[in-house]
Order: C-alpha cells, then structure tokens, then sequence
C-alpha cells in the first residue's frame, strides 16, 4: 500500500526545475538591454546627429563581447560557480543601460553599451543554458535547452513595445533605465535560489542514474582551461563547420534583423513602434520554435535539423524586402510567423551536437561556438549599417544574409555523425570525445 510520504516524494518537484526557473527568469532580466538597440537607433541619430555606422559600430562591439566573453564565462562558471558569475554579469548590464543617460559622446555609446553591457550579457549568454543543462539535466535536456533559449525570445516579448513606447514617450534615457532596474530586480532570485551543481544540495541530476559519478568543478585557471579546450576543438573539422553556421546564424538574427529590421521598417513609413511591435511578435513564435525545437533534439538527427533551418531562413531573408510598406500587410505577418519560429531554433541542436562531440567540455565549446555567432552578428550590424548609410537601403544586406544561410544549410548537412551518446546514462569519459570529433 503506498503511503502519503510515498506520494508527497512522488509528485515533489526535483529542484533541477527551480534552478531552471531562475536561469529563465535571469536570462529574461538580461534580455531587456538586448532588445534596445533596434528601439534606440533612431532616438540616438535625432539627438545627437551620430549616423547608422557610428551607432552599429556600438552594437557591434556589444556583440562581439557577448560572444567572445561566453567561453570564458563557461569556464569561470566552472570554477565559481553560476551564481556568482550570473548575479555579477547581471550588475554589469544594470551599471551600464545605466549610465547611458549620462553620455554626450559616442565614444561613451561604445564604453557603455558596446563594452560594459558586452562582457554582462556575454557572461550570461547561451552558455549559461549549456551549463545549467549539463550540469542539471539528463532527462529532458533538449526540452529544457529550449525553453531556456526561449528565455531571450520572452524578454524580447515583453520588453519591446515596452522600451520603443518608452523611447516614443518619456525618452530613450527612461528606457534605458527600466532596463537597468529590471536586471538589478532578477539579483536577488539568483543569489538566494540558484544553487551551481545537485552535489551541492544532496542530489543528482534529474534522470541520472543513481551511482552516476559527477564530474568535480574545475580548478584550473578559467580562462587556460578556455583556451586549452579550444586548441583541442580546433583541431576537429566538427568545430569548424559548426562555429562557421552559427557565424552565418548571428550574421541573419542578431546582427541584422534584431539590429536592423525597426529602422529599415521606419524607412518605409513605418511608425517605430509598430515596427518594434512586429519585431516583438516573432518572439512569441521563437518560443514556440524553440521549445519545439528542443523536444525535436532528443529525436532527430541535429545535422538535419539545422540544414532545415538554416535553408527555410534563408528563403525567408531573400523576399523580406519586397514586403515592408507602411503598415503591415498580411505577407509581412507570414513572414514573422514563419521567421520567427526559425529565430533561434538552430540553439537546440547546436547544443546537443557540442555535447556529442566533445563530452564534458561541450558547454565551453559551445561558448567558442556562440563567439563566432556573435563574431558574425558584429559584422553584420555594422556592415548593413554603412550599407543603408551608403546606398540609402538595406535590400544588399537582406538578400547577402540569405544566401549565407543557404551556404550554412550545406555546412550543416557535411557534419560529421560523430559518437552517438549513450543508451542509459553513465560517467563522461575525460579527453575521448574531442578525439572522436576528429575522426567525424
């Protein structure tokens, strides 16, 4: 007969989930300041008469840092932990959405929201979903990956028609204050309830099996182990083409449609905050995709997956410019529906193939991954920037990104199967997987 104490253990919820909680709502809290660059663009140009390449040039430093920084943030994560690490990177993007209302130069555009907001948002990045899923995870992974990726769509929901109203109304400088007071509000949920690893509380992963051994934190220095991992993926041809896709990922998202899509609109008579309303909209249909996405990770083979991607993206790029007009069209509604539900799918997979490929050091590379995703966004924002600065549109940008992503379709597909994980899970193998990679 099953007691109480049987069903009460039963249906109490393991507290994998609740540090996932907290990771969705930090991730969210963060996402505030990436939403703004898109709000902020045209509000800068009309008070201080800096153009569209000077600003990017801002938006591109912020980009570069929040990939570059991710790897090491892996790794110091590792070392001290993800509390400590995400309520810092926190205070970063709070000090620095901050002291933007104190700027009168473009230098301080690029101190502010290129560097300090770079190394916050970098720190706390996809990487931070890596972690807490390795870390936390064995069943429902994917799921999980997903939801997490969803995190950033959700901000981005939440915090656009938000800021551009902001930005419309009080101004730029009351946004970019709401967005460093929702960062600081997210601190306190992280300190108290996120917990680094299940050791720490008497637990094992959720779905791990019960004599699994964990593999101990790191006690190396961070940034030597960041580099050493990634002299080791260096070396496989599985690394390469996944860093060159996701390259091509954050050239077609971030850089170019989270940069650029609300200014172009405006170009063609749209009045900003529909335009941040439609840009809004395609997170909701990027929650959707991602989850899905995810649940589609633990089943199908990923390589298939982000060729599938990669190439519906790319058709999507190629006739975005013959539907923006001043008022949005049902052609345009198809096109953020199907868009968004393509925005960041591409996490899940790319997630799930680093840790097929290299074991235990998947998470720091895949922080080397999400580098050059932001590497690619960098060059993207600033390069379509100089183009609408120079040929007065951004069609070259538009139809440039989707003939990349038909290139990335195709790097995808030649990635190696690589070795398949196990059937029930067991202790990583330290050094075997990055030799296995090789051989892909």
């Amino acid at each position: 007969m099953t007691s109480t104490t049987d069903v009460v253990r039963r249906w109490r919820v393991h507290r994998a989930w609740v540090v996932a909680g907290v990771a969705f709502v930090a991730i969210l809290g963060a996402a505030g300041f990436r939403a703004t660059p898109g709000v902020l663009i045209t509000p800068l140009e009309d008070e201080f008469g800096w153009t569209r390449g000077t600003i990017s040039l801002a938006i591109s430093v912020n980009l570069t840092l929040f990939g570059l920084v991710a790897p090491f943030a892996a790794a110091l994560m590792d070392r001290l932990g993800m509390r400590r690490v995400v309520t810092f990177a926190l205070l970063l993007v709070a000090l620095g959405s901050g002291l933007t209302v104190l700027m009168t130069a473009s230098w301080q555009l690029v101190a502010l929201w290129g560097v300090l907001v770079g190394l916050g948002t970098g720190s706390m990045a996809l990487v931070f979903v890596a972690t807490v899923t390795d870390r936390w995870f064995v069943r429902h992974r994917g799921v999980v990956t997903g939801l997490l990726t969803a995190a950033g769509a959700t901000g981005q929901l939440i915090f656009l028609p938000l800021l551009a109203w902001l930005a419309e109304g009080p101004g730029w400088r009351v946004a970019a204050l709401a967005v460093a007071g929702s960062a600081l509000a997210v601190v306190p949920l992280v300190w108290f309830l996120m917990r680094d690893r299940p050791e720490d509380v008497g637990l094992t992963a959720l779905g791990a099996a019960p004599d699994a051994v964990p593999v101990p934190p790191s006690h190396g220095g961070a940034a030597a182990r960041a580099v050493r991992v990634l002299r080791s993926a260096a070396r496989t041809r599985a690394f390469w083409f996944l860093a060159g896709g996701f390259a091509i990922c954050g050239a077609s998202t971030n850089g170019l449609v989270g940069t650029h899509f609300i200014p172009a609109a405006h170009d063609h008579g749209m009045p900003e905050t529909m335009a941040a309303g439609l840009l809004a909209l395609i997170g909701v249909f990027d929650i959707a995709g991602t989850v899905l996405s995810g649940w589609l990770s633990d089943r199908v083979d990923p390589r298939v997956l982000l060729g599938v991607y990669y190439a519906l993206r790319g058709a999507s790029l190629l006739i975005l410019p013959t539907l923006f007009s001043a008022t949005t069209e049902p052609s345009m509604l198809v096109f953020i529906i199907f868009y968004g539900l393509d925005w960041v799918a591409t996490v899940p997979p790319t997630v799930a193939l680093c840790r097929r490929f290299y074991g235990p050091d998947g998470a720091v590379v895949f922080g080397w991954v999400f580098a050059a995703h932001q590497v690619g966004a960098a060059i993207a924002a600033v390069l379509a920037g100089l183009a609408r600065d120079h040929l007065g549109q951004y069609d070259a940008a538009w139809y440039g990104a989707g003939a990349l992503c038909a290139l990335a379709a195709l790097v995808s597909l030649r990635i190696g199967r690589g070795p398949l994980p196990p059937a029930t899970p067991a202790p990583p193998v330290q050094e075997a997987a990055p030799a296995e990679a090789g051989r892909a």
